[in-house]
């Protein structure tokens, strides 16, 4: 190649380099720097982002109308655009939302990952009566080996490390499904007839309580989990409610309910406990969702919702017997309804409830601070 080749060509490379550092400044411009290094998510289908996608499971969702207001189309969210993860992503300032752990590897671990798994609970037996899925002990076991992973990549320095890991945020919202897939669904399970509801609670924050030390034993400190919320008033058990559950005031599962209310009551004991020197160096934030989303039905004129009694995409008695079928047409203004399908909030919904635990200083939605104060300490 003659001189004028290499000139020709050193100049090209030097412009084409040019380009993507003004292209990098001008990005930098629009977005806002991320208030935490990482965001490592664990849970149910409530936050599930495609981790289900690849295994043997009824509790999948990466086919249309799901993800119908999503940019990526069906992508495994179990609603039709945004989940409350996503929201938090956002708020958070991260520069993309966080992926699902069953297709991120390598650097990109750093910035975070979903653990999150549709139909899984705190129980390992939860849920198998949609097929595989990935227990929030198997969840914990896969931060394990991300950990390993990141140990190569601080170069074994575990200080630096440990400090990384301490300025990220978890996220656990777990407890659902070892009621709708475990203890209320006689048929598949013995758990209601060998616990009352109180004895359950705390087999569950038992296990629940060793699951989130584990985390905290490989680097957690800010670490969010969630109340389990009213799914005695999902759209499945309003199809379902046998009339002797209801009261005067309330058309939902009130049994369901009151078991709910009893492990929540624990959960917030168990924070408190981490927070008061059981866990040192640690900060748990309590997510009440279950009085953020009665604000939603309270308020729903408010907020834009008109229809809270059933799903915007489903079958049979409030759109709640069964989930969306495939290509099944949805209603047309998913911002009107609550409830996306039998179980799932809209992004709608989750729009707001990201919102409220982001940054509601209200001791009813969060506890004892919000996610933006937690993400500052």
């Amino acid at each position: 190649m003659g001189s004028h080749g290499i000139r020709g060509l050193t100049f090209t490379i030097l412009s084409f380099l040019w380009l993507i550092s003004m292209e990098s400044c001008f990005s930098q411009v629009d977005q806002q720097d991320p208030q935490v290094p990482g965001f490592f998510i664990f849970g149910d289908s409530l936050v599930d982002n495609g981790n289900n996608n690849g295994i043997l499971s009824l509790a999948r969702a990466n086919y249309a109308p799901y993800g119908i207001d999503f940019p990526e189309g069906a992508s495994g969210r179990f609603n039709n655009g945004l989940t409350m993860v996503d929201v938090l992503a956002q708020l958070l300032g991260l520069p993309n939302l966080i992926p699902p752990y069953a297709r991120t590897r390598g650097p990109a671990l750093l910035r975070g990952a979903n653990f999150a798994s549709g139909a899984s609970g705190i129980r390992d037996e939860t849920g198998n009566n949609l097929g595989a899925h990935v227990s929030m002990n198997q969840q914990v076991a896969n931060f394990a080996r991300v950990v390993q992973q990141m140990r190569r990549a601080f170069r074994r320095d575990d200080n630096a490390m440990s400090a990384y890991l301490s300025k990220c945020i978890f996220y656990c919202g777990l407890g659902s499904n070892d009621y709708l897939n475990n203890y209320f669904m006689t048929s598949f399970y013995a758990t209601s007839r060998q616990y009352t509801p109180a004895a359950y609670a705390a087999s569950l924050l038992q296990d629940y309580s060793r699951q989130l030390t584990q985390l905290y034993q490989l680097g957690a400190r800010k670490i969010v989990v969630t109340a389990v919320g009213g799914i005695g008033c999902i759209p499945y058990q309003l199809a379902r409610v046998n009339p002797r559950n209801r009261t005067a005031n309330s058309q939902c599962n009130e049994d369901i309910n009151k078991a709910i209310y009893i492990f929540n009551a624990g959960l917030l004991n168990l924070v408190k406990s981490f927070n008061n020197g059981r866990l040192p160096g640690a900060q748990f934030v309590y997510l009440n969702v279950i009085e953020s989303a009665k604000d939603l039905v309270i308020n729903g004129a408010a907020y834009g919702f008109e229809v809270f009694d059933k799903g915007c995409c489903g079958v049979g008695r409030n759109n709640g017997e069964i989930t969306c079928l495939p290509l099944q047409r949805p209603c047309p203004d998913r911002s009107k309804y609550l409830f996306w399908d039998a179980f799932h909030p809209t992004e709608a919904a989750n729009i707001i409830l990201g919102k409220k635990a982001f940054s509601s200083n209200s001791a009813t939605d969060v506890y004892p601070m919000n996610i933006q104060k937690l993400a500052m300490l």
